[in-house]
């Protein structure tokens, strides 16, 4: 019988990976452009998110979006719809995000023309987080239909990310989200996480994420 041949392949993906986010991350210095990852299961409000967040910052900072899904436009369309600069992204079956898929949806853009790039990575709250996009921060979306004990289920997503938004707060009375246990389980797993509660959908709280991430665009671009 023939000796079966063993490749690693997953080792060797995430160090070529590390390569390019390296290289990712030194052209965005260069260029002054602070590229964010923002991560969520399917549903979560990333889309609705975005637009909420980028109509608060408005003309402060020059925006843009990538938008990543398996399959559709329809989240760029909704984006590029309201007037902001968007590149679709199709993964053809990828869950994820990695940094060379970045590298591709940013190159038909200047990016000395924006100060902010936004990318709405793949629905899922696995794959996303195991991959550096090369973005200088991650955030990730934890809806509260989706129920507390997600940190519990799927720890490295929030111990990889900078900041967290508790989104559809709007649901509270509604369900039986325990917010304190939440906190105090994501805060166990990364003790220097950033939680915003919002309500992309009212508005509520979005305000102060928004002075945060136009403050950290503006610390970093100062640089």
């Amino acid at each position: 019988m023939e000796e079966v041949r063993l490749i690693e392949i997953k080792e060797e993906i995430h160090s070529d990976n590390t390569v390019k986010a390296k290289q990712l991350r030194d052209s965005l210095s260069k260029n002054k452009t602070f590229l964010l990852n923002l991560m969520s299961s399917p549903g979560a409000g990333k889309t609705t998110t975005i637009l909420k967040t980028l109509e608060i910052i408005g003309d402060k900072l020059r925006s843009s979006v990538i938008e990543a899904d398996i399959d559709s436009m329809v989240d760029a369309e909704k984006i590029a719809a309201k007037g902001i600069h968007a590149v679709q992204l199709r993964t053809g079956g990828f869950c994820h995000l990695d940094a060379s898929m970045v590298e591709k949806g940013l190159e038909g853009m200047n990016l000395k023309d924006f100060d902010l790039v936004i990318i709405e990575n793949v629905g899922n709250l696995v794959c996303p987080a195991e991959f550096d996009t090369g973005a200088i921060k991650n955030v990730m979306i934890l809806s509260v239909p989706e129920g507390d004990d997600k940190p519990l289920k799927y720890p490295l997503m929030f111990t990889v990310c900078d900041v967290l938004l508790v989104n559809k707060i709007d649901y509270l009375s509604l369900s039986d989200f325990d917010i304190d246990a939440m906190k105090e389980r994501v805060l166990n797993l990364n003790p220097k996480i950033r939680i915003f509660e919002i309500s992309s959908k009212t508005g509520e709280g979005v305000q102060a994420w928004a002075d945060w991430l136009t403050n950290e665009v503006k610390q970093f671009t100062a640089q």
